[in-house]
């Protein structure tokens, strides 16, 4: 399947990231190619890049390699250095060494701080669509889940319904489970939505957990990531905010992420947490983690690249006119409403088609489907024709 697509002539110079030559990962156990080994269907679901790491994380993690041993590490003072200063120097946030709590993902994270906040007849508040795991923390926890449903504000956008919240953050609320940029739908929320956020997590006594693995990938120059829990002491201390550079870098298998807890209380029951049911973060993880967080410049260009591919996916699909998608402001995950296409499952649907995506049903969205845009613009444009002809052969089937 071709993508039978020509490109306009370019005006300004190839990025970095467009002189990458492709990538052929199949046959490397990558867990995105693998689900489709061995048939014609491209893979644009689970949400890692098929970009390279940044030149700085890869020198890195072979120059720890040339040490022969990778032993139990305690964490490096460098990696601390490194996060505390890209806080401050990204976000205009500074925090405490103590405040920190290195572990080996924000998964892990998440539930962890969900079973240390859980006190009976107690729930869980969270917004849906949500990342798939997040359904599954509160009954880990022993919480009863209560879901607010984002809904669509002005053009499109996905925005927190903050009369619902209102009603569900309640005294009962023991967590709000948060993530900002949001995935799936891409939102990089304002300052005055998580004000209104911390406000009511604050007056109900709450505790928030707030993912921000995707805050170094804001692709609209017009957003900027705001950490929720820098937005004043009172949220702060009721918090426990998760960061990790796995995605913007593209390094996920190593694994490795810290979570910022301001408050001494909360941090000691996280970290006991922590230290009883995870695992150590390995050695080339925090080798990979310290570079990430040193980087000043490849960043910058990846991002320009991502938007650039963004654009170019929503431009197609505005073309197509029976699916909508929102401006991707942050992220490289595109979240497209296709129930106008009347499918009973549209992912088996575009995945016949030969276009492997994300089934909203897993993000507690039927009649979605998530596409990762996160790769060379070449399988870009494959993928892209790849939906137009599903889409096209569906209104055929329909006429």
């Amino acid at each position: 399947m071709g993508s039978g697509i020509s490109t306009p002539p370019r005006t300004t110079p190839l990025s970095r990231i467009e002189r990458e030559p492709p990538i052929d990962r199949r046959g490397t156990s990558a867990q995105k190619w693998e689900r489709y080994a061995g048939s014609d269907v491209l893979p644009f679901w689970v949400a890692d890049m098929d970009l390279p790491m940044a030149p700085a994380v890869v020198d890195a993690v072979r120059e720890r390699l040339r040490h022969p041993i990778l032993g139990y590490t305690a964490t490096p003072p460098a990696v601390v250095e490194a996060f505390v200063a890209w806080l401050a120097r990204r976000y205009g946030w500074v925090v405490r060494e103590e405040w920190l709590v290195w572990l080996t993902g924000v998964v892990p994270g998440f539930n962890l701080a969900a079973q240390v906040v859980a006190r009976p007849s107690a729930d869980l508040v969270m917004f849906s669509p949500a990342y798939p795991p997040f359904f599954k923390v509160a009954e880990r926890a022993g919480l009863a889940n209560s879901i607010s449903t984002l809904a669509r504000g002005r053009d499109g956008r996905w925005e927190m319904d903050f009369d619902d919240l209102a009603a569900r953050i309640s005294p009962h609320t023991a967590l709000v489970l948060f993530c900002n940029p949001h995935n799936p739908t891409g939102r990089v929320y304002e300052r005055a939505e998580l004000e209104r956020l911390a406000a009511l997590v604050v007056e109900r006594d709450a505790v928030l957990v707030s993912d921000d693995i995707h805050c170094p990938l804001v692709l609209d120059a017009q957003r900027r990531h705001i950490p929720i829990a820098s937005l004043h002491d009172d949220i702060a201390k009721r918090s426990i905010s998760l960061f990790a550079p796995t995605k913007a870098y593209n390094f996920p298998g190593l694994g490795g992420a810290v979570a910022v807890v301001p408050d001494a209380r909360l941090r000691e029951r996280f970290a006991a947490a922590v230290k009883g049911m995870a695992s150590n973060v390995s050695p080339l993880a925090y080798a990979a983690l310290t570079a990430a967080f040193n980087d000043t410049a490849w960043l910058d260009d990846l991002n320009a690249f991502l938007a650039s591919n963004g654009e170019r996916l929503e431009r197609a699909i505005a073309d197509l006119g029976t699916l909508r998608s929102a401006h991707v402001e942050g992220t490289y995950l595109a979240w497209l409403d296709v129930s106008e296409l009347g499918l009973p499952d549209p992912a088996a649907h575009f995945e016949a088609c030969g276009l492997g995506l994300s089934d909203g049903v897993e993000f507690g969205a039927k009649g979605f489907l998530r596409f990762n845009f996160g790769c060379p613009r070449s399988l870009l444009e494959q993928g892209i024709a790849r939906l137009r002809a599903a889409v096209q052969g569906t209104a055929a089937g329909a006429g």
